[in-house]
């Protein structure tokens, strides 16, 4: 994909920067609830080619229901996330997010650039995918 591919969701938008890459950027002000979380995940399952990877980009301040952060990102297709946090609060909330309880653990590393995070997503893809041809010889 050459120019980024832009999605407005109901709760802010998905950028398609591969086909197995996706930048989420939360709108300010947001409570993720369930209902979110479900539009956000249909969009991720529909939309790119798996497993892929998140780049989740904390530019606003937004927070989420009990439910949808237990909910959140459990999806098997999901391969890595990046996080980029450009504050402290940020960057605490997401570690106790992290620290959740939730059917499936992630893969996930926090940043405070963009650039590292989305090459860290995509270094780390090649590597996946890597092993797994590895594995299977």
């Amino acid at each position: 994909m050459n120019m980024p591919d832009v999605h407005e969701l109901g709760f802010g938008k998905i950028i398609l920067i591969d086909e197995d890459i996706a930048e989420v950027i939360i709108d300010n002000g947001i409570e993720m609830d369930m209902g979110m979380v479900n539009e956000y995940h249909n969009f991720l399952v529909t939309h790119l080619k798996t497993p892929f990877s998140l780049l989740i980009n904390k530019i606003n301040s937004y927070s989420y229901t009990f439910a949808a952060q237990r909910k959140l990102a459990t999806l098997p297709q999901i391969k890595a996330m990046a996080v980029v946090t450009y504050n402290p609060v940020a960057e605490t909330t997401t570690r106790s997010l992290i620290g959740i309880p939730r059917d499936r653990e992630w893969r996930i590393n926090l940043f405070n650039d963009r650039e590292r995070a989305l090459q860290w997503l995509r270094d780390d893809g090649d590597r996946t995918d890597r092993d797994e041809m590895a594995a299977t010889r």
